[in-house]
């Protein structure tokens, strides 16, 4: 069957399913042939997920997925959506780094037998993450929140070439960023970079480690990428890398404009968000914010203490 119409008819299975189900389902989107590559595929979650984008790359035997979404409902979506347009088993996924959205959904996967893996430092983070947030987001989301913890396999610390489906991707052991262990994964042209870089949203800043994330920026632009693919917002060019440099040392610089010294104050949080959001006008997630600007803030007031 010509792919278009397993998509029409996946669409029409989805929508009846969607008119009864809860409403974190609704308003996922799916993209194929990522920059006109029918090899890579897009599936973004609803915005009660937090609009997460996983990938799947087509093999001439099966699929290999990036991430596994936030909702364990999200991860079974995902998945069928990958299988159903290309006909293919999905049979490995790649977690690329300790956020929930992109290990949740773990379990679910295997269940469907999917080998799910990431390297050593980002698998030993993620037991701390999980019972983290766990807490905040376990009951607002319940019973669509994984209880028991998510934890992939590793394929171990140094970076390696993993083979599924017919195809081989690099997967690239990189350090501290938003995260403090990152996986990148490389493919033919492409590079997914988890929330290394976002596109029209803004950053996941909780970390306060912006000075190693730009050492990340500059590893993967040593990658020479034709495409890039964020955690969130659309895919583009290796411009995406640039654009999300140019947001760091934006926020770098209007905290360190605030003089840190001591505790964040509500003064300081007011001035610099305002002057972010008019350099930045539209972004979604100005939420992350409330994380991203105190850390960057001690981030600056440990370095300039004596």
């Amino acid at each position: 069957m010509h792919r278009s119409a397993v998509v029409l008819g996946l669409l029409a299975v989805l929508s009846v399913g969607c008119a009864s189900s809860p409403p974190r389902l609704k308003g996922a989107q799916v993209t194929l042939a990522s920059h006109a590559d029918a090899r890579v595929g897009t599936y973004v979650s609803s915005p009660w997920g937090f609009s997460t984008s996983s990938y799947w790359i087509e093999g001439p035997t099966g699929l290999i997925l990036v991430d596994t979404q936030f909702l364990p409902s999200a991860a079974e979506e995902f998945v069928t959506w990958a299988e159903a347009v290309t006909g293919k088993k999905a049979e490995l996924a790649i977690v690329l780094h300790a956020n929930p959205d992109k290990f949740n959904g773990t379990d679910v996967l295997r269940k469907r037998g999917i080998r799910v893996v990431t390297s050593e430092q980002v698998r030993a983070a993620i037991p701390a993450i999980h019972e983290k947030r766990t807490r905040a987001f376990g009951a607002r989301y319940a019973p669509d929140y994984p209880t028991a913890l998510p934890l992939p396999d590793s394929f171990g610390s140094q970076t390696a070439e993993l083979r599924a489906g017919g195809v081989t991707v690099k997967a690239h052991v990189l350090g501290a960023g938003c995260s403090e262990a990152h996986v990148v994964v490389e493919f033919d042209g492409h590079v997914f970079p988890g929330d290394l870089v976002a596109n029209d949203a803004h950053s996941w800043l909780e970390m306060g480690r912006t000075e190693a994330w730009l050492e990340r920026l500059e590893e993967l632009k040593a990658l020479h990428p034709k495409w890039v693919h964020p955690g969130r917002g659309t895919s583009g060019d290796a411009g995406l890398l640039a654009g999300e440099r140019q947001y760091l040392e934006r926020v770098i610089a209007e905290v360190a404009a605030e003089h840190p010294q001591g505790p964040f104050t509500d003064v300081a949080a007011q001035h610099i968000r305002s002057r972010i959001e008019a350099a930045y006008p539209g972004l979604r997630f100005p939420v992350f914010l409330n994380i991203g600007l105190p850390a960057e803030w001690e981030r600056q007031a440990r370095v300039a203490a004596p």
